[in-house]
């Protein structure tokens, strides 16, 4: 009799765990226009909390508030850029995916470049000491019969 309580708890407490974890719809426009507009610019748009997931992907808290935000300045009549600058404004460059070209953003843009110039330059010049370090000096009888030996060149 207890085990068969035990196992109904059990069986119970299995059923019943993820109502507990789960949350409430994400609010959606009633225009369906505006819906489609606030997605698309939510995927020009870096959640914060993710970093590598745009707003319209995450279901970060942070995203659902600053997709909520953007539906509301919307609706106040604000375009996606006026949006987007409001975002910028608050939370920096950082949160677009292609912040513009700038002088604060100027690494971010070229310094994969640099690395790579940087990388092949100093590569071409420890090759071209690497070279001029190793003699290449021809092998006498001795060397050359050894060599052949080790081979197995007859």
């Amino acid at each position: 009799m207890k085990r068969a309580l035990a196992c109904l708890m059990l069986l119970s407490a299995m059923v019943t765990s993820p109502l507990l974890t789960a949350k409430e719809a994400a609010l959606m426009a009633e225009d369906p226009v505006l819906e489609k507009r606030v997605m698309a610019l939510a995927h020009e748009l870096r959640c914060l909390v993710c970093q590598n997931q745009s707003l319209g992907d995450s279901h970060s808290d942070f995203a659902i508030d600053l997709r909520t935000e953007m539906r509301e300045q919307m609706k106040q009549g604000k375009n996606d850029d006026q949006v987007v600058d409001f975002m910028v404004e608050r939370y920096g460059d950082f949160i677009r995916f292609r912040p513009p070209v700038k002088s604060t953003t100027f690494l971010l843009w070229f310094g994969p470049f640099i690395l790579l110039v940087i990388g092949a330059a100093v590569l071409f010049i420890s090759l071209k000491k690497r070279k001029r370090s190793v003699k290449t000096t021809p092998l006498n009888d001795e060397e050359r019969k050894r060599a052949e030996a080790l081979l197995g060149d007859k």
